[in-house]
């Protein structure tokens, strides 16, 4: 393949951030959105920049528009990671000075600084559903769980005991595919409650196809399981794979409607230029004989 002429490529604003150990790739105002393959291509860890996902913000009126793409190159909803990472940035171009209105494909979220550096905070409003049970049949064994959506849709499981054995490599791949989640698909997360006003979570999620050190859609749906089973206070931590606490909780927007709290980390880590050879797809695995 054939890569493209640099001049044709999605705009030279581009930064590397990360939210909890969630990476992405942010496009500033491209000329126009990247495709698939050049996300995927972007995405692929030792053939370029390595990340998962990315997503493009442009300023609307008094408004950020935000697209988000898995690494795989598919177009999602939300990413709530990454909307950390998209207040940030914003804050930081001067589009606003303390709060953002991020417009995304799962509706609007108010973004605003966190009260740590390098931190930022999200207010979601809160799904109509609440979260329902679900038992799903793999290989012989009935796997119940939890389904709740919270921008993108997530099956979640239970566990008692500590998530180190969480069978997320194994397991993962057969549930996030499981025919009763329909066609797409959904996040698989296993998930502890401690105590009241603590969470640990770990996530297999589609479009990376694989563990991810975090995922803040996971963290929110888990919450709203533990607050439908009284398990959970009104505000918790939750603990997530790549080492960092987030804080979890019930909130109200500026009209007083039912929403969702998630804050922590959000790191701009560099600003980077694109160059052609960085969309050029990475082999296939190589097979031994």
């Amino acid at each position: 393949m054939t890569p493209p002429e640099l001049s044709d490529l999605p705009g030279d604003a581009v930064y590397k951030v990360s939210g909890a150990g969630n990476d992405f790739l942010a496009l500033i105002e491209p000329r126009r959105d990247p495709t698939a393959a050049e996300v995927a291509a972007w995405c692929a860890r030792g053939f370029a920049f390595g990340a998962d996902g990315v997503f493009v913000l442009r300023r609307a009126g008094t408004e950020v528009r935000m697209d988000h793409w898995n690494a795989d190159g598919g177009r999602v909803e939300l990413c709530l990671n990454a909307t950390r990472c998209a207040t940030r940035l914003a804050l930081e171009l001067g589009w606003a000075a303390r709060e953002v209105r991020l417009a995304t494909g799962a509706g609007p979220i108010l973004g605003r600084a966190g009260s740590r550096p390098a931190t930022a905070e999200l207010v979601v409003p809160a799904p109509a559903e609440p979260p329902r049970e679900l038992a799903l049949e793999v290989d012989g064994r009935v796997h119940s769980g939890w389904f709740a959506t919270v921008g993108v849709p997530h099956f979640l499981l239970v566990e008692e005991k500590s998530l180190a054995g969480a069978p997320v490599a194994a397991l993962g791949p057969l549930l996030r595919r499981h025919p009763a989640l329909g066609p797409a698909g959904a996040n698989v997360d296993w998930i502890r409650f401690l105590d009241p006003a603590l969470l640990e979570l770990r996530t297999f999620e589609r479009g990376v196809e694989g563990e991810t050190l975090a995922c803040g859609t996971g963290i929110l749906a888990a919450f709203r399981v533990g607050r439908h089973l009284a398990r959970l206070a009104s505000r918790v931590a939750v603990r997530v794979l790549g080492g960092f606490e987030l804080e979890a909780g019930e909130a109200q927007d500026a009209e007083e409607r039912p929403s969702l709290l998630l804050a922590g980390d959000a790191r701009l880590l560099a600003h980077l230029e694109l160059a052609a050879d960085a969309a050029l797809p990475p082999p296939p695995p190589a097979r031994w004989s």
